[in-house]
Formats: C-alpha cells, structure tokens, sequence
C-alpha cells in the first residue's frame, strides 16, 4: 500500500470510528483487559462487561489481589473462562515485572497470543507490530484479490504505518467490522475502493476454509428448588467450565420445563431442564447469590427458562 491508501485509511478512521470505551485510553491495563475480552466475542456483547470490570478492578493490582472466584464472577455471562483464569494469572506477574512494551514480550504472559501481543504493543505504546485476524485477512484479501488462502502475516507488516501503528492496526479493523464485511460489503464507502484488486467480485476472497462440522449435544438437567432456593454443583477439573457453578445433570423424563439452546464454538447444545431432586455434591443459592457467584452461560439461561430470580440473575 502506498502512503496516499495509508493515508486515506487513517483519515477515514479517525472520522468514522465507533466510540468504544477501550478506544479512549492508552492505559496498557485496560487495552489489554479488552484485548482478552473480545477474544471470539462480538464487541457489542464486550462493552458492557468492560466497564463494569474496570470499576471492580481499575488496574493491574487490584486485579492481582482478588480472589479467582471474584473475576470469575465479574465474567460469569462472558464465556471462554479460560480467558479470565489467564488475565488472572498474567496480572499477578504484570503486577510483579511491570508491562511489556513490546509484543514479543506480552506473549510470553498466559492467554495472549500473537494477535492479541501484536495489539496492546501497537496501541499501548507504538511498536510496529501488525495484527492479523479475520477482519484484517478479508481487507487484505480483496484488496490483493488474494483466493488462494496464503497466510497475510508479512503482507499486513509492510502495509502496516510506521508513524501511527496502533490507529492503522484498528483502522483495518474497523474497516473489515463495518465496511468490508463478509458478506454484502459496501464497497462504495470504502476509502480504498480506487485501489481495491477485488472490488468487482469481493465476496470470492479470501478463499472459503473448510469449517469444522457442528457437534450437536442434548444435555438434561436438573432444577431442584425449595425455599426459594435452586440447587447446583460446581465443575472441577481443568476444562473450559471448571470453577463455575452450573444445574447438575439428571436423567428425568417426561415434560421439561424449559429447552434452551446454547452454542460454544462449534458445540450446538439443546438443554432440557427437568424439575428433579437435589443429588450430588452442591449447594443452595437464593436469586440474589447468583449473581455474585460465577455462574456458566448455560445455567444462567436455564435457569432464566424457568422463570427463578428473573430479576436477580445479572446479565
């Protein structure tokens, strides 16, 4: 890309950014909060959680020094719990060493990988370093008329600006999440449609990969309530789910009291909640609790199925 599109791009972005908290603050420790927050999820699900996270814990220390089960529950809703568990991790030897300034360094604390290094370096403190993700490998894509699925790591590093790296990073980002987007671009707001190679036929790049087919689950469980109070078990383990409180399983028949649908990756669970007895190792929760326990994704929206503590179960 030559300075003009690199300009363009810039100028563009600067004017039609949206106005993301994340977006207004050079603080390492908030960029790299959000960074780990919008790992595979959508921004607007991201914004909510971001700020009432920063309130709860507004730098690197005061997140260093909570207890896992309180960041777990300021994520609870969130999902990818391995994320909290690593930005837990990562800011306890944040707190100790100080932050990286470069993205070879973040990579070296748990949960960030190269995007996500790439990003906090660029932004925070204006290391050259492109990121590389779907957003970027699209624009890059139809801007090359690239089909052939080749990796664009070097390409998005010489196309990347030397004197902004941090807004030209975003600005590829931005530009694919709202303008390039996968299907029905508007090619005609782009600020790079006179030098765009695919512009005719954007929709053929990048090359389609193959998807992993959808595993499909049916899980029942159960909702044993007495006194205003619902009972669950907590998952052990080191899996994706291991520390959250969730409804045990049950092999109750008959008429459920809800069916709920809940996607994790390429997981497409159907959950029937049966009204059961308590069994298993667990405990009792009023509906105010739950909300200040971390509760899985799953059984929040179970539990929401059944009509118990409606009002009291946070989003």
């Amino acid at each position: 890309m030559d300075a003009t599109s690199r300009r363009k791009l810039l100028v563009w972005y600067r004017k039609n950014r949206r106005d993301l908290p994340w977006r207004r603050t050079r603080d390492p420790y908030a960029i790299w909060v959000s960074e780990i927050m919008l790992q595979q999820t959508r921004v607007a699900a991201v914004v909510s959680y971001y700020e009432r996270f920063l309130r709860r814990f507004p730098d690197v220390g005061t997140l260093a020094r909570a207890r896992i089960d309180t960041v777990l529950t300021l994520w609870s809703g969130l999902g990818y719990y391995r994320r909290a568990r690593h930005l837990h991790a990562a800011a306890r030897i944040l707190r100790r060493d100080g932050f990286p300034r470069t993205a070879a360094d973040w990579r070296r604390l748990p949960g960030v990988g190269p995007y996500t290094a790439a990003a906090v370096a660029s932004i925070a403190f204006g290391e050259p370093a492109a990121v590389v993700d779907g957003n970027v490998t699209r624009v890059l894509s139809r801007l090359h008329a690239l089909d052939d699925g080749r990796p664009v790591g070097d390409l998005a590093q010489a196309w990347l600006s030397p004197r902004a790296p941090g807004d030209f990073n975003q600005a590829v980002m931005e530009l694919g999440a709202t303008v390039c987007t996968p299907r029905s671009p508007e090619c005609a707001r782009c600020p790079l449609r006179t030098a765009c190679a695919g512009k005719e036929t954007p929709e053929r790049y990048p090359a389609p990969r193959a998807r992993a087919r959808p595993v499909r689950e049916r899980r029942a469980v159960a909702f044993a309530c007495r006194n205003g109070k619902v009972f669950l078990t907590r998952r052990n383990g080191t899996g994706l789910l291991a520390g959250m409180w969730d409804l045990p399983p049950t092999r109750a028949r008959g008429e459920p009291l809800a069916v709920i649908r809940h996607g994790v990756l390429n997981r497409h669970m159907v959950i029937s909640v049966y009204r059961d007895r308590a069994h298993g190792a667990g405990r009792w929760f009023t509906a105010w609790q739950l909300g200040r326990i971390p509760l899985a994704a799953a059984a929040r929206k179970c539990l929401r199925g059944t009509g118990f503590g409606l009002g009291d179960i946070r989003e």
